[in-house]
């Protein structure tokens, strides 16, 4: 009663398209070629998985059923093909980077352009939220992280590669403007930008504002810097956002002033435990550290 990857491939197109003709048009067959498939089908396994009522095709139960473990399979072989194509394009050289937002808007473009003048392999950039980049290290989706915090999963390898300052973004003209450095416990006074508590960068900003011994009450939350950077542009409230995202972030009306040292992000390089980088990795990651340097506000590398 087994069923082999052509039969389920078949069994998939009529359900996807609804009809013969529309499954003929997919797998590039003939009509009585699918027919006669699916009949052989449904021989095999011993009872009808469509009823067939004015000539249109009506799935029954068990062939939805059926169904979902079929879209599975599918899932899997396009894995593999993924795979396959990855391994193939390794092969003329690629190197695929997943970074936190903040850092695809200036710091990791530079290093990719730095590292593509001196070597002729393609470079592929995804900007992934932290849950996301995590998960595509760990799918193989991408040969090495740049993330703005910690990674821990013991699949994972993680080192510090920079250290990010915090600043606090407020209308030019806003009586903290002008100050040289912002106390958290200034802050209370004013319409605060926050994020949700299940962000890397809420969690963060609680946690200082806790050990700051301050309540934690934003006047608005939103879940990413760059739209908190819009909001205080629009006049919302203060900002609280990393170095990299106020750089990248042009506005004549606003100004950053930076928080203490202590609130600083260390931003990490992630790739994968059971798999050493490549050469072509080991290349770009120099190229990326001469990134951090030429658009960090101070000189605040970590050296592992």
């Amino acid at each position: 009663m087994a069923l082999n990857l052509r039969q389920i491939e078949v069994f998939r197109a009529i359900m996807t398209t609804g009809s013969i003709s529309g499954a003929s048009r997919v797998l590039m067959i003939s009509q009585p070629a699918v027919s006669r498939m699916l009949s052989h089908i449904e021989q095999r396994i011993g009872f009808p998985l469509f009823e067939r009522i004015k000539g249109r095709l009506y799935p029954s139960p068990e062939a939805r059923r059926l169904f979902r473990d079929v879209e599975n399979v599918y899932r899997d072989v396009q894995r593999v093909n993924n795979t396959l194509h990855d391994l193939t394009q390794r092969r003329h050289g690629v190197v695929r980077v997943a970074a936190s937002s903040s850092l695809g808007h200036q710091v990791v473009p530079w290093a990719i352009t730095s590292f593509r003048a001196e070597q002729d392999v393609r470079v592929s950039l995804d900007c992934q939220r932290h849950t996301q980049l995590r998960d595509q290290l760990l799918d193989r989706q991408a040969d090495l992280g740049i993330s703005l915090f910690p990674v821990n999963h013991p699949n994972l390898e993680a080192s510090p590669l920079h250290r990010a300052g915090m600043v606090c973004v407020c209308p030019s003209d806003h009586p903290l403007a002008s100050r040289a450095r912002v106390q958290l416990p200034e802050l209370r006074h004013y319409d605060l930008i926050g994020y949700g508590a299940e962000t890397p960068f809420g969690q963060h900003i609680r946690s200082a504002f806790e050990s700051a011994g301050e309540p934690w009450r934003p006047a608005t939350e939103v879940d990413s810097p760059h739209y908190a950077c819009a909001l205080a542009n629009a006049g919302a409230g203060i900002a609280l956002i990393d170095e990299f995202t106020w750089q990248g972030f042009h506005s004549e009306h606003l100004t950053a002033v930076p928080l203490p040292v202590e609130q600083r992000l260390i931003v990490s390089l992630v790739y994968p435990r059971t798999e050493p980088l490549s050469q072509l990795a080991h290349d770009f990651i120099s190229h990326l550290k001469a990134a951090f340097v030429r658009f960090s506000a101070t000189d605040t590398c970590v050296h592992p």
